[in-house]
């Protein structure tokens, strides 16, 4: 079980909402697998990943090219047993040179509380060290920290 549980209401959807935001700002991909089902299927570009396994490596190779990755997620909607968020986080490559990539994600969640699906469109905008606008130490997104309505996102 991986509550808060569908079907969802406006509180539990933030909430897992946040949890999901938590999860990825570990960047500790055997921690982010665990939210989602053994069969979890996403997609995310233009890649199809099936299962844990196929999440680990994936995010295994996310993060070590993209380097100081901070992230905010916001609810947009939800009903029943899925939740839509909007998202935005900032990195860096291996040449110093920092993006901000923009998107969205449908998410599924099957009774116990896993993702079973997610599917995620993102678009990146290389963006200069001086327009970053995550600036919190690396890990959770500080509870002050302004979201991504409040940054004009």
């Amino acid at each position: 079980m991986r509550p808060p549980l569908p079907p969802f209401t406006y509180e539990t959807a933030l909430e897992k909402v946040r949890l999901a935001e938590d999860a990825w700002n570990s960047r500790d991909p055997e921690r982010v697998a665990q939210a989602y089902s053994p069969a979890s299927r996403w997609r995310n570009r233009d890649e199809f990943i099936t299962g844990r396994d196929e999440i680990v490596a994936f995010l295994t190779r996310k993060w070590t090219h993209e380097q100081d990755y901070r992230l905010i997620k916001e609810l947009w909607a939800f009903g029943g047993e899925r939740i839509g968020v909007r998202f935005a986080y900032e990195w860096h490559d291996a040449q110093g040179r920092w993006f901000r990539a923009y998107g969205n994600e449908n998410w599924a969640f099957d009774a116990n509380g896993l993702m079973a699906e997610r599917h995620a469109s993102i678009n990146d905008r290389p963006i200069a060290e001086s327009d970053r606008l995550f600036h919190w130490p690396q890990g959770r997104r500080p509870d002050d920290n302004p979201s991504l309505s409040e940054l004009g996102l």
